[in-house]
């Protein structure tokens, strides 16, 4: 059913009352296409801008029923906790509230590569690949973080990541599903985007640990410099030493892949500083 807000339209699969929002201000945007059990919305007053997450509406894509996406929002607060990091988006507050949960955050003006924002993905994949560059960077270095704090990536994906064109500046958000390890799947696809997925985040009984890192790592090169899970040569942009770095990451062999992420990101930088084509 259609509702509005401030005369923004969306649509849940039964009505819901959010008057509880005018305490974070007003309504200017609605995000309604999630699957995650959330309705998202942004808000402002004298304060600031705020991204709203909000779990116990009846959304209309849910893959998780309100309460099951209440539960999994108060998880994800020991995720934030716990990885607090300059490149991670800042939990400003959570919270019950009008029979859900909510997390409040920063509103950052930027570019979401997700495919759930068209017209920011568009703009972001016209990017420079030296300002990519610059963004891989970052997500390299804040999952080095993540391992280094003994948990690892889950369900990370394109929507994972915002970038600031006016600072520079790249956001890694969405960590709800970040385990710490040791962590095993045990139900046999767990959720994600089949572009970024470890095998082994499709296969029941297996770890999910650093080498499923460096796999998701690599798949995210390929989104960014090459053609996607189509890893041939002939599509990637940068030079032939950085693909086959790339490509050692995403082995279906886990024992074929690098060592540890940080011997990835070792092999990567060097060969973005090789001579050779």
């Amino acid at each position: 059913m259609k509702q509005e807000i401030n005369g923004i339209p969306f649509s849940l699969a039964e009505a819901f009352d959010f008057s509880f929002l005018s305490d974070f201000g007003q309504v200017f945007q609605v995000f309604d296409q999630q699957d995650s059990g959330n309705i998202c919305f942004g808000c402002t007053s004298s304060k600031g801008s705020y991204f709203i997450k909000f779990a116990g509406a009846p959304t209309l894509r849910a893959v998780w029923t309100p309460q099951q996406a209440i539960e999994r929002a108060r998880q994800s607060e020991t995720v934030y906790r716990a990885l607090a990091h300059d490149s991670l988006i800042n939990c400003l507050y959570a919270g019950e509230i009008g029979g859900g949960y909510i997390q409040v955050f920063p509103w950052v003006e930027g570019l979401c590569w997700g495919k759930l924002y068209p017209d920011q993905r568009k703009r972001f994949l016209a990017l420079s690949d030296p300002v990519k560059l610059k963004i891989y960077d970052t997500i390299l270095h804040f999952h080095q973080y993540v391992l280094a704090c003994g948990w690892v990536c889950l369900d990370f994906y394109d929507g994972s990541v915002l970038y600031q064109p006016e600072t520079n500046k790249t956001y890694i958000c969405d960590i709800e599903f970040y385990q710490r390890q040791p962590f095993w799947n045990l139900t046999g696809h767990l959720p994600g985007s089949s572009r970024f997925m470890s095998p082994e985040e499709r296969t029941a009984g297996m770890p999910i640990d650093e080498r499923s890192c460096i796999f998701v790592m690599g798949a995210t090169a390929f989104e960014l410099f090459g053609g996607g899970m189509d890893r041939t040569p002939s599509l990637w942009r940068l030079n032939t030493k950085s693909w086959q770095a790339a490509l050692q990451a995403v082995q279906l062999d886990r024992k074929a892949r690098y060592s540890s992420l940080e011997a990835y990101i070792a092999a990567w930088k060097a060969a973005l500083d090789s001579t050779q084509p």
